[in-house]
């Protein structure tokens, strides 16, 4: 049994002055088994954070059906008050009480233990998230990424049935930020905690999520693994939104044969196409290899440096640009012409768009 079931889940909210509802999100259907991670990853403004705080309880629903552990919990005629869910949260702002230390802020939500037994569970998360020896220091004490710690410590000590994450790192700089999501992917594992993180930074989600699911203009666009979603976009939004790459135009020259102006791709393609259909082609960056030996130039019209590798853009003779990854030993001038060839695993196609 799922530890947590959204079945068609709808939200909507009047503005001051507004007449019609505006609605957040609608369809929401998703579930998430023990042990289980997932992300719901979007732009600002696509409604993620709201179905956070609807699974938590702080905010009502207007249709569809919230499960948590077999029971109900919301509905258009029933709302579970969020205080008794057995959610934890995790904050984005971190939400840590400044009077009291490490130790007294992981254990604030186990007064029904006894002493003993709530000194045991505060040790044993203080030794899970590295901070044993900081057990009486105050939060002020602490640099952004041990607070996150003592508050992930803190949304983990009452064992909750779901854990949920709100946009947990925006505040830490990008390289904390990557090691932190890993260092915190490997304690839900090992605390086997069932967890949903909110996030608009896809490196967030693909370093600690299981499956993610991508939300746009209130619909999940497509819910999957992070390699899935990378690979095999199921629209052009979640092409455009995840990663990077470029969309060349190609023609179909027969069943999974397109055209494009690098040659010819073998892949799938969209399911009502026919011979002579025009299609996008995306090109990843990683999908276009540098190789001196190629016959097929490209001029270099900027790079960026990081570190193992250069990001090209690169001009063809049409004058179309696409991106390439290089090892950073290959470091080519503007205006210089270089060989490349595609290595395409994953063929990705879509109707080409009219300009």
């Amino acid at each position: 049994m799922p530890v947590l079931s959204l079945k068609n889940v709808s939200h909507s909210y009047h503005e001051r002055g507004g007449a019609q509802p505006l609605t957040t999100f609608s369809r929401l259907d998703f579930s998430l088994e023990r042990g289980q991670i997932a992300c719901l990853l979007g732009p600002s403004g696509c409604g993620k954070t709201t179905a956070l705080r609807c699974i938590a309880g702080f905010e009502q629903v207007n249709s569809g059906e919230i499960i948590l552990d077999g029971r109900l919990v919301s509905s258009a005629s029933f709302h579970l008050s969020a205080e008794k869910r057995q959610i934890g949260m995790v904050f984005q702002d971190y939400a840590l009480f400044p009077h009291l230390s490490v130790a007294k802020n992981i254990a604030f939500g186990l007064h029904n233990m006894e002493k003993q037994q709530r000194q045991k569970r505060v040790d044993e998360l203080l030794d899970v998230v590295g901070l044993k020896d900081f057990h009486q220091a105050f939060p002020h004490e602490l640099s952004g990424g041990q607070q996150q710690r003592v508050s992930l410590a803190r949304g983990l000590a009452p064992r909750p049935n779901l854990l949920l994450l709100d946009e947990p790192f925006s505040n830490l700089d990008i390289a904390l930020r990557e090691r932190l999501g890993l260092e915190v992917r490997e304690i839900l594992k090992q605390q086997n905690a069932t967890a949903i993180l909110v996030t608009h930074d896809q490196n967030e989600a693909f370093a600690i999520a299981d499956d993610i699911g991508i939300l746009h203009q209130g619909e999940i666009q497509q819910w999957n693994s992070a390699y899935q979603i990378y690979h095999e976009p199921s629209n052009r939004f979640v092409a455009d939104f995840v990663g990077e790459g470029v969309f060349l135009p190609g023609t179909v020259l027969a069943e999974k044969q397109i055209e494009i102006e690098l040659g010819i791709v073998i892949g799938n393609m969209p399911d009502d196409c026919c011979l002579g259909c025009t299609v996008d082609v995306l090109l990843r960056p990683d999908d276009v290899v540098h190789d001196d030996l190629s016959a097929v130039q490209a001029k270099v019209m900027a790079k960026a440096f990081r570190g193992a590798d250069f990001l090209y853009t690169l001009a063809l003779e049409s004058g179309t640009t696409i991106l390439s990854l290089v090892p950073s030993h290959h470091d080519h001038a503007i205006g210089e012409k270089i060989g490349i060839k595609l290595e395409i695993d994953h063929v990705v196609a879509f109707h080409r768009r009219a300009k």
